[in-house]
């Protein structure tokens, strides 16, 4: 074990009412899990996080833990936090590693549940279901389990061994996977109904890119962000590259991009430093690995050379409120040989049958239940981009409304 995870855990005051797991979505009980270690009971604490949250692996790895349980971490106030990622990753891959799960014999056992889309709320739910013995069928549209964590997160951020381990203990636990099945255009969802699914879960997250609308936004040398991350290495992007955003998607792409050949990555945002919506962390990693910064530039449109783009301020009324505003004659092209939008994502409209927003998000209540009787849903799919963490919250709340659910038709 590393002296680091063994000096960072004598730290922990193992406060009685811990605000590192009330700052935490998913409650992690790090107070527990500190403790049990310190004690050598390693392969129990293990256990009280994967029975909390099964992606507790990939959580503490990729959560922005300065918001979340470090950020909540009392020693902070005066010095610096646990390191209670670092801890956590520790005994979650000790744990995973140790994990062999065998399908448990249970009364639920025959009964049919569909997961539609293997990110984190899918993986989650299919835990949880798999764990109370019901027969539960993934179903993928990409050939890889994962999601966003396989196909939107970047190696150097997350390794996807991980991954493989995750999908190796749900095929233990009797879990079928239908990779490269993306449910709508050939199977739909009353087929999976009709085939005695008792009830579905969708899961599928938000894959498609939202676009600008510039002119010039359909040239060649014009990707989208979350397109690069699935496969970087079909894309062919020159030197000098232009990243539109500033989110944790628009520093993986670019931060992916140097690693890829590219001599100079610059990122370019309408507003402030002080503005940008990636984490403190991804921000300040972006910049170590050398990527450049334009603050307060607003594309106009896309040409040939670059971005035309035009200087923007921010100004305050007699009312004292602010707004973003252009500032005239100062248009320039910003020369690049790639283009990168990253401007979010919306979900894709292959699924018909249930209530979806104006946005291409999911209706659901709190508990995840759509407006169609026995389909449920959880994750980016209903709440837009979020953390894993946030995800796992929400989809272990429509797991139970799912078991509920299921006991609800035998009585």
């Amino acid at each position: 074990m590393g002296k680091h995870i063994l000096e960072e855990a004598s730290r922990c005051l193992q406060c009685k009412k811990p605000l590192c797991s009330k700052g935490c979505p998913v409650s992690t009980p790090v107070n527990k899990m500190v403790k049990l270690l310190l004690e050598g009971k390693m392969q129990e604490a293990g256990a009280i996080l994967f029975e909390n949250n099964p992606l507790s692996a990939i959580c503490s790895l990729i959560c922005p833990h300065e918001n979340f349980c470090e950020g909540h971490c009392i020693l902070g106030r005066k010095s610096s936090p646990v390191q209670v990622s670092d801890i956590e990753n520790y005994i979650s891959n000790y744990y995973l590693d140790q994990f062999k799960p065998v399908r448990p014999i249970h009364e639920n056992n025959g009964t049919r549940i569909a997961i539609v889309g293997s990110g984190p709320a899918g993986i989650t739910v299919a835990f949880i279901l798999a764990s109370n013995g019901f027969n539960v069928t993934i179903f993928e549209s990409e050939e890889k389990i994962g999601g966003v964590l396989q196909y939107g997160i970047p190696e150097f951020r997350l390794p996807k061994g991980v991954l493989e381990k995750l999908r190796d203990r749900l095929l233990r636990l009797g879990v079928k996977i239908r990779p490269n099945m993306l449910i709508g255009p050939v199977i739909t969802l009353d087929n999976l109904l009709e085939d005695e699914y008792k009830a579905i879960f969708i899961g599928t997250g938000v894959w498609s890119p939202k676009p600008l609308r510039l002119k010039g936004e359909t040239l060649g040398h014009v990707h989208y962000a979350i397109n690069y991350l699935k496969n970087p290495d079909v894309y062919t992007l020159g030197e000098k590259v232009a990243v539109i955003g500033a989110g944790n998607v628009a520093m993986d792409v670019a931060r992916t991009a140097l690693r890829k050949g590219a001599k100079e990555v610059t990122i370019l945002y309408r507003r402030g430093e002080e503005d940008i919506t990636a984490t403190k962390y991804e921000y300040e990693y972006a910049k170590l690995d050398g990527v450049h910064f334009k603050f307060y530039k607003s594309p106009l449109r896309i040409v040939d050379e670059g971005v035309i783009c035009i200087k923007t301020c921010i100004e305050t009324d007699n009312e004292g409120n602010t707004h973003l505003a252009t500032i005239e004659g100062t248009e320039a092209v910003f020369h690049a040989d790639s283009i990168f939008i990253a401007a979010s994502q919306t979900p894709r409209s292959n699924l018909s049958g249930i209530e979806i927003g104006k946005t291409g998000l999911v209706i659901t209540d709190e508990e995840g239940r759509t407006t169609h009787e026995g389909i449920f849903a959880s994750g980016d799919v209903v709440t837009g981009a979020k953390t894993v963490a946030e995800a796992v919250s929400f989809s272990k709340r429509s797991a139970k409304s799912i078991m509920d659910y299921v006991k609800s038709l035998e009585s």
